[in-house]
């Protein structure tokens, strides 16, 4: 059982802030996490006590940054279930989905080979696949989803064909919060031939990851949405492919030698990924929040945002000022409007409760094609998200209205 009010005094942003004279309630947890101090405190002892590049020095200092900074490949390997040789240090998810298309997209796909993507995904698992397509001639499609905006294993299947040789999806969608049943998303791919790329950017802080057995090829998520510093991320990748697989970035670090002639022989994997002085603090920040969400529990962080999200809307189920996209959603994260009021403008009355929530299309702009609009406003709950939270959001609905939102801007 998680006793939220002892969780929320190992954030320092929890701690009496308040915002537009209000106290603070943060409900932009898809956006970006509060950092618990354990990530504060280990960024900092790297910063106080042992500040050096890795992988460069012989002295001490150097020695001891090194083991901090490659422990945390078996802390990321034991949290999603691979081996740490499986396990690449990135600028974030995008960046290692960018990672997976330029670096075995470009080199696998010809003219006329298909990449499968939804209309329910973000920005950084379309834009990459439209880009590797133009350069290869390869063909993108789209899964349907079914009424709700779910992605579902039986309109894969249908949407299957020998032509298709990359399956690209999110385990969790960033505006409507739905889990992709991955394991056998992952099945019906490999049935056919195809690999699969799982954009967890919005799952690995929410769900339980385990990249074997979900039998993903390829897997990205970012530090900054479960409690770590921003600046970094993970690829997981099956290490057959990784070892296959030439980085789109070159320098030192990801070299065993060059010479003048052109000949470059790289670094094993994953250190060929890896190429130029690291973000070296973020990873250790990285490292000390997994081991701080492994410590909260996955099971409890489910449950916690259940329980929320259960509440929240039942609450909500006696106003009829608000619509929302996403009534049986399976994680803390809700997609609602405001009726009649813009989204931005009703996000602003919002925050001028002391509310942050996001407003626009969430970097998934193709998603309107499904849900029939193009903005929402999104409320996002997370493990240290309290029952008084929703209760202060509810009630900023229940006010927000044309004119009060027209009164905070005159």
């Amino acid at each position: 059982m998680l006793d939220v009010n002892k969780v929320r005094k190992d954030f320092p942003m929890l701690d009496g802030k308040t915002m537009s004279g209000h106290p603070l309630v943060y409900l932009d947890n898809s956006a970006t996490t509060f950092k618990p101090y354990a990530v504060i405190d280990a960024i900092n002892d790297f910063y106080h006590n042992y500040t050096s590049n890795i992988h460069r020095g012989e002295y001490e200092l150097s020695q001891k940054a090194d083991t901090a900074y490659d422990s945390v490949r078996k802390i990321v390997g034991d949290f999603i279930n691979c081996d740490e040789k499986e396990v690449v240090f990135t600028a974030g998810a995008t960046n290692g989905l960018n990672i997976i298309a330029y670096s075995y997209g470009l080199a696998n796909l010809k003219a006329g080979d298909e990449i499968l993507i939804t209309l329910a995904e973000h920005a950084s698992n379309v834009l990459p696949w439209f880009d590797v397509a133009r350069r290869t001639g390869a063909v993108i499609r789209y899964i349907d989803l079914d009424e709700e905006g779910r992605l579902l294993p039986e309109n894969l299947e249908k949407a299957m064909n020998d032509k298709v040789k990359i399956v690209a999806f999110a385990a969790v969608t960033n505006v409507l919060g739905y889990i992709a049943d991955v394991k056998k998303l992952c099945r019906i791919a490999h049935e056919h031939g195809a690999i699969t790329v799982v954009d967890a950017a919005q799952s690995a802080a929410h769900i339980p990851t385990d990249v074997r057995d979900w039998d993903c090829d390829f897997m990205a998520f970012s530090s900054h949405k479960m409690c770590g510093p921003s600046g970094v991320g993970v690829l997981y990748g099956k290490k057959a492919l990784l070892d296959a697989m030439t980085p789109f970035t070159f320098g030192g670090g990801s070299n065993a030698r060059f010479e003048k002639d052109g000949t470059v022989i790289l670094k094993d994997t994953p250190e060929k990924f890896e190429s130029g002085t690291p973000d070296m603090e973020g990873v250790i920040g990285l490292g000390a929040a997994v081991k701080y969400i492994s410590r909260i529990g996955m099971e409890n962080i489910v449950e916690h945002e259940r329980q929320l999200r259960k509440y929240f809307m039942e609450k909500l189920a006696s106003y009829d000022n608000v619509e929302v996209y996403n009534p049986h959603g399976d994680t803390g994260i809700i997609a609602f409007n405001v009726k009649d009021i813009f989204a931005q403008d009703a996000a602003s009355y919002i925050g001028s409760q002391g509310i942050a929530v996001r407003s626009g299309n969430h970097c998934a702009k193709l998603l309107h094609n499904v849900i029939g609009v193009t903005e929402t406003i999104r409320a996002s709950f997370y493990f240290y998200n309290t029952f008084e939270d929703a209760d202060r959001l509810l009630e900023a609905l229940k006010t927000c209205t044309i004119e009060n939102c027209i009164g905070i801007f005159f």
